[in-house]
């Protein structure tokens, strides 16, 4: 079955599933998503900061509010991104998701008061749920089934290589210039960039979608509800997916929300806090390349299960640590561990679902695995005002080495669904 189709310069090609023969259009896309996380990292070293140091937000939980705000919208909004992708095509929600984005980094900026920040976080949510998702999508579209690890490993090292490069910069900004504005001017720049190579560059990926479909034995369409029930709840695979990437962010959301408050209050630098900050999703965006291609090789289930534990003990390690060469060294394996789990999981997800309802159950799942930042703000925050930091990272450690043993147990292996 020959399906074309149209490119920007008229021609009409034929439909191929493959990375190697979609690389052009697949390298745009992976371009795109730095661009996307470059958005989050201009976010990850100085946020925090300016709560306490600029706006004088007292309590912990009170300055993770814009945590709490990125994660709900960000979730919400990747639901709606897998649904609308389904429906309308991916592209146009792409370009949505860039246009929300534009003013993110001139509110930063100028924002008079925190609650200013908090609603910048909210256009950043939706920002980051309607484009890293659709990109997301529209790789697992064109490779097809053969190379779905290595693709969600490339496209998440991208940008989580994006988001720690720019917590790096804009730490190392901050130190030199302040807090604002000098740090933000990057995350204008990458917004103007990502509208325009999403409108000028990226093509529509949803004929590959009807191509991949077409191989099926058995081709069947289902609706939202349904997907939502089943990815959340009733298959055993999906819902163990969606749990360890909800556990995932959790994790991520108290390093990006109050490790850089611990860190400080042992009288770490703003350059240090940087480097920290930077660290972690550095080693997570490189590993995960060979991580997302390992699980093509050896099934996604062990890597999940060792990467949920592995993060828990660099968790723990990071609590139990005061000084800045352990905290690197905790940071280091933490990014090891997620990167066993973070392009896994993504493929296990496109495994289960079917090419036709595939969109939707990819926002399911990133759904409830972006609700993870919202829950990290909340436990975080709360039990470092109650009981102190340290008592909020052990929290959390135990709850993500859970859910490894919930993967263990629920999960069955999907490597060969595909």
């Amino acid at each position: 079955m020959r399906i074309d189709q149209g490119d920007p310069d008229g021609v009409r090609r034929p439909i191929e599933l493959g990375l190697r023969a979609n690389l052009g259009q697949f390298a745009v896309l992976v371009g795109v998503n730095a661009l996307v996380g470059g958005m989050v990292g201009q976010e990850r070293a100085i946020l925090p900061l300016l709560a306490t140091d600029v706006f004088a937000v007292a309590g912990v939980a009170s300055a993770l509010t814009f945590l709490l705000a990125f994660g709900v919208t960000k979730a919400g909004a990747n639901l709606v991104a897998g649904a609308l992708a389904d429906r309308y095509g991916r592209k146009p929600v792409l370009v949505a998701g860039w246009l929300i984005g534009l003013p993110v980094p001139l509110i930063l900026i100028l924002a008079p008061t925190w609650e200013w920040v908090v609603f910048a976080n909210v256009l950043l949510g939706v920002n980051q749920g309607l484009t890293w998702s659709t990109t997301v999508i529209m790789k697992i579209d064109l490779v097809g089934p053969a190379r779905r690890g290595l693709a969600m490993g490339l496209n998440e090292a991208a940008g989580y290589g994006a988001v720690a490069v720019t917590a790096l910069a804009t730490g190392a900004i901050a130190q030199q210039a302040g807090l604002r504005p000098e740090p933000f001017f990057l995350g204008l720049a990458y917004a103007g960039l990502g509208l325009a190579a999403s409108v000028l560059l990226v093509r529509e990926t949803s004929p590959y979608v009807n191509k991949e479909q077409s191989t099926r034995e058995r081709a069947f369409d289902i609706g939202w509800r349904s997907v939502f029930v089943r990815t959340t709840l009733r298959d055993p695979s999906l819902s163990a997916a969606s749990q360890a990437g909800f556990v995932n962010n959790l994790n991520d959301g108290m390093a990006w929300g109050l490790l850089p408050l611990f860190y400080a209050a042992a009288g770490l630098s703003i350059g240090e806090i940087g480097v920290l900050a930077a660290a972690y999703p550095a080693v997570w965006a490189l590993a995960q390349i060979g991580t997302g291609a390992w699980s093509d090789r050896v099934g996604r289930k062990p890597l999940i299960v060792a990467g949920m534990l592995l993060q828990a003990g660099a968790i723990i390690a990071i609590g139990a640590s005061s000084s800045f060469a352990p905290w690197l060294i905790a940071a280091v394996v933490l990014g090891l561990g997620t990167a066993l789990v973070y392009p896994t999981l993504l493929a296990a997800v496109a495994d289960v679902a079917e090419p036709a309802w595939r969109g939707s159950a990819v926002g399911v799942y990133r759904l409830w695995r972006d609700l993870g930042f919202a829950a990290g703000a909340i436990v975080a925050g709360v039990i470092a005002d109650l009981a102190g930091f340290a008592s909020a990272i052990w929290v959390v450690a135990l709850l993500t080495a859970g859910s490894g043993v919930i993967v263990l147990v629920r999960m069955r292996e999907t490597r060969r669904l595909a």
